[in-house]
Parts: structure tokens; C-alpha cells; sequence
């Protein structure tokens, strides 16, 4: 065989090859009648998918903060937005009310705010306990790198809000506060690791419900 047919030929077997060995897939819209997955939720059928399953309004509607952080939380997840399902992104409305806080928390994934409305003061502490803070304004934008502790706090004189976007359907979510004291692990224990005393280990466990 001439070098001019090999060179077709294989051209032809690359072409086949790895056409087969990529199934494309538009969307997955989430079927709620099959549990949840680590790869999310199985998908629905097609032919039952319409074009509500890729709009969902919740986001224009401001949240409750009547609460310890005077923090009101919208989340666009495939929970409440199917179409959101395998897609590797999602969204959150964040009302937080004057002086009130996004505690310090993390995800597995990487977040991006947007400031609405409001001044608030928002930062993560890298890895060598470096804080990364600012104070944003109205329009400005900021970025929490995956797994750093990162915050928001409402430092003006009127409600602020915001929304953030993270880089996964299913981001996670763990706030140091009620880590520690929202389960049953012993005071003796929490007062040693987190140098709080006694009581003030007791009044948070009270606080948020948490016993032991």
C-alpha cells in the first residue's frame, strides 16, 4: 500500500475510533425518581423534558434572615433547578442583612461573588493562614479558590446582596461554626481542640443545638 493510502486509512481508523469512544450528551435532566448518585442524578427522559426544567426563578426572591447570622440563602441546584444536573455548575442568592455574616466556611469547589447591592467585606485564609480580604462594592466580583475557608460580612448600612456561582452542580458546603457545635462530640473534647472554655463551649452547643 502506497504511504498516501496508509495515511488515509489511518486517518479513517483515528476518525472511527474516536467517535466511538465519545458518547456526546447535551443535558441530563435530573430524575428525581431515582436516588441521588456521586455523579448526581440519573437522567430523564427525553422525551419528558421541557423547557421548564431549564428555567428556575427562585433567585428573584429575596430570602429569610430572620437567624444567628442574619443570612438568607437561595441555592440553584439540581434540587431545585433539575436542568442544572451534570452540567458542573451552580448558583446562590446570598441576603445578608445589616451586620449580618456568611460565616467561615468551604466547599470542594471554587466560588465567584458578585456584589448587587450593599458594601461587604469579604476574604478566604490560604493555606499558610494568609488572609485574602477586601471591601466590595456594588458591581465588584471576587473569586474563593476550592477548599478555603472564605466569609462575607455585611459592613454597610442597608441589606446587601449578592450572588455566587460555583463550579459544581453539587459544591458542598461546611461551615466551621456549626461544625463544631451543632452534633453531640463532647465539650471536653471541643474545649480542648478549639481552646474555648467550658462554658463557652456549653452557650454555643445551646446556641445551636447541640448536646453531649
Amino acid at each position: 500500500m502506497e504511504l498516501s493510502g496508509v495515511i488515509v486509512t489511518l486517518s479513517l481508523l483515528i476518525l472511527v475510533i474516536s467517535s466511538s469512544a465519545t458518547t456526546v450528551v447535551d443535558f441530563c435532566v435530573a430524575d428525581f425518581n431515582y436516588p441521588l448518585t456521586p455523579a448526581g442524578y440519573p437522567c430523564k427522559n427525553p422525551a419528558n423534558v421541557t423547557v421548564d426544567d431549564f428555567v428556575y426563578s427562585g433567585l428573584g426572591v429575596p430570602a429569610d434572615t430572620n437567624n444567628i447570622f442574619n443570612l438568607g440563602t437561595t441555592f440553584a441546584v439540581p434540587e431545585t433547578f433539575p436542568g442544572l444536573n451534570g452540567l458542573g455548575l451552580s448558583m446562590s442568592r446570598l441576603d445578608i442583612g445589616v451586620g449580618g455574616v456568611v460565616p467561615i466556611h468551604t466547599h470542594r469547589v471554587s466560588e465567584l461573588i458578585l456584589v448587587i447591592e450593599g458594601t461587604i467585606i469579604a476574604g478566604f485564609i490560604a493555606e499558610d493562614n494568609t488572609a485574602f480580604y477586601k471591601t466590595l462594592y456594588k458591581g465588584d466580583i471576587m473569586i474563593f479558590p476550592q477548599n478555603m475557608l472564605h466569609f462575607q460580612v455585611n459592613v454597610g448600612d442597608i441589606p446587601a446582596l449578592a450572588f455566587v456561582s460555583l463550579n459544581s452542580a453539587n459544591p458542598g458546603f461546611q461551615t466551621t461554626t456549626t461544625s463544631l457545635f451543632m452534633n453531640d462530640l463532647p465539650t471536653k473534647v471541643i474545649e480542648k481542640i478549639t481552646l474555648l472554655d467550658f462554658g463557652q463551649v456549653k452557650k454555643l452547643k445551646e446556641l445551636f443545638g447541640g448536646t453531649n
